[in-house]
């Protein structure tokens, strides 16, 4: 099945370099609702045909991939790279405020400071009180067709909310893939579907994954993704709180705190991917996203990994100390091991990783000349 949608998406919203490719929500639920009956079918169905275009909320996500904790400050590498690393360990609060496909706005609650992104037609900014620091660009200007009251929520769907991850699961949903329905859940005080996918290949990581559909908007409100031999959920993200209204205009409209240290960015037309879908061919299929003429994809569905050059990762990656510390040799490079996703970086810099374990990994980089068996 293909979920064909085509998306802007302003480089540094959200990072989706190389674990957010890959890895695309333990739900806070209440009693059991009471639903009228639905296929899987139906609820998919529901979800292509949301009409939520505004929304605000709280997200709650979790992560137990069995990785270190990130002290983000020590990341390096640039403001966006926070945003993709921290993610995957611990737990962690965020709002959500999106009115249209030009407005969001993202506010990271940490233990005791703040962060926000926020998006306004073609002006962002990038806000941490914890320093008192802010970065201002300006985003290219997005094809007019993209801006009309009908385009798909590109900021919505950016964001690491349950609705993208939804998204992305989605897009990979085809014959790899077992489509059903679970019981209904009470997700942040609404009644939701669950569409349960489970992958057919043996040799991924993921044994499950859980979507919360919303019962009145077909608006996705949370996602659990479980891995094989783990009981508790290896990454989760559902809203606790949800309003599918419009939020306050005033939301979108940033002025740095007084004192506030500013710098401004540039980002131009070739940093802004474009998302569209992947040609399912044996060397280009699995999760859809950003165009990046370096990046390969090999093998099909779950079993599928990404192939980034040397010089592409992310800094952090190999800069942060506790990340640094999870690494272990392997022939040929190191290699980084979760209950989720394996990545295996090699000397030469090239990146492999997917959400399967490092043999395969290694099986690939194997069959293009490299010694990492």
């Amino acid at each position: 099945m293909a979920w064909a949608k085509q998306r802007w998406l302003p480089a540094l919203l959200i990072p989706l370099a190389l674990l957010a490719a890959v890895l695309v929500s333990t739900v806070q639920a209440g009693a059991t609702p009471t639903l009228p009956p639905k296929s899987a079918e139906e609820i998919v169905a529901m979800i292509a045909r949301t009409e939520v275009r505004a929304f605000s909320g709280t997200v709650l996500q979790s992560s137990k991939l069995g990785l270190p904790d990130l002290n983000v400050g020590a990341l390096g590498g640039g403001q966006e790279e926070p945003s993709l690393f921290e993610f995957l360990t611990g737990s962690h609060e965020a709002r959500i405020y999106v009115a249209g496909p030009s407005k969001a706005r993202l506010q990271v609650l940490d233990r005791m400071a703040e962060r926000d992104v926020v998006v306004n037609g073609t002006e962002a900014w990038f806000y941490s009180s914890a320093d008192n620091s802010a970065v201002h660009t300006t985003l290219p200007a997005r094809p007019e067709a993209a801006t009309s009251p009908a385009a798909p929520d590109d900021n919505a769907r950016n964001l690491p909310s349950p609705e993208a991850l939804a998204d992305r699961f989605l897009e990979t949903m085809d014959d790899h893939t077992e489509v059903s329905v679970g019981e209904p859940a009470t997700v942040a005080g609404r009644g939701a579907y669950t569409l349960m996918l489970v992958p057919r290949s043996t040799d991924t990581l993921v044994d499950r994954i859980a979507i919360n559909v919303d019962s009145e908007t077909g608006f996705p409100l949370g996602v659990t993704v479980r891995a094989k031999g783990q009981a508790d959920p290896a990454f989760s993200a559902s809203f606790s709180s949800f309003d599918p209204g419009v939020p306050d205009p005033a939301l979108f409209t940033f002025t740095p705190p007084p004192g506030a240290t500013v710098k401004e960015a540039a980002v131009t037309e070739k940093e802004a991917p474009t998302w569209a879908p992947r040609p399912k061919t044996s060397e280009s299929s699995g999760p859809a996203g950003p165009r990046h003429p370096s990046k390969e994809v090999s093998g099909q569905g779950w079993d599928s990994v990404v192939v980034l050059p040397a010089g592409s990762a992310p800094q952090g990656l190999v800069t942060n100390p506790q990340l640094a510390q999870a690494l272990q040799p392997v022939a040929g490079g190191r290699a980084l091991t979760t209950s989720l996703v394996s990545v295996l970086i090699l000397d030469d810099g090239r990146v492999f990783a997917g959400m399967v374990p490092l043999e395969r990994l290694q099986d690939v980089a194997g069959a293009r000349g490299t010694a990492a068996g």
